[in-house]
């Protein structure tokens, strides 16, 4: 690897980071910390690499908040269970691997992030739709242009940044933001 392909990937991440306007995502925040009090739900999903940062995000909102709390945040990463989503992606369809959990398992102001580069990926967009009729708080961790799921969530923290990797990188990055922000909360 040569030092400007390097130079160029840490240039564009950087950029991504200090053009960011922050608010949307002290409004996760400020809405994660709340449903932590009220015992509300917060899930998480993506597909690929999005799909292990939900599961990373997770296991952060879930672990080190409970060792300064007693409790930690209530939270699903809804893409970990393969038997779940192979039998759901053979019997309903892969576009309703998120959604179907959702309906079984979400309830009124529980929080649905989604993690997405392109923001369009139909699994996403129906998770989104589905939560929006239970009456869940909805959110979006996206990258490139946001796609469709941009106007379909209630917040996106949108980074328009047009490459998958720096996308990814961030989605960890805000995840990595908020579980220090509730821990010194």
């Amino acid at each position: 690897m040569q030092e400007k392909n390097i130079k160029n990937y840490q240039t564009k991440l950087v950029k991504a980071l200090t053009s960011f306007e922050w608010s949307p995502v002290v409004k996760l925040a400020k809405d994660i910390k709340a449903a932590w009090k009220d015992g509300r739900h917060v899930f998480l999903c993506g597909n690929g690499g999005s799909a292990a940062n939900a599961a990373h995000i997770a296991n952060d909102f879930l672990y080190p908040t409970s060792r300064l709390k007693g409790k930690g945040i209530k939270t699903t990463a809804l893409s970990v269970n393969q038997a779940i989503l192979t039998c759901l992606g053979n019997d309903v369809g892969y576009e309703n691997i998120f959604s179907f959990q959702l309906k079984t398992l979400g309830a009124k102001r529980d929080i649905l992030i989604v993690l997405s580069g392109s923001g369009n990926s139909p699994n996403i967009l129906e998770a989104v739709n589905i939560a929006k009729k239970i009456g869940m708080n909805t959110y979006a961790i996206l990258g490139f242009d946001g796609g469709k799921c941009l106007k379909l969530v209630d917040t996106p923290i949108h980074f328009a940044v047009n490459d998958m990797q720096i996308s990814e990188d961030l989605q960890l990055i805000v995840g990595h933001m908020l579980m220090q922000w509730l821990c010194q909360e």
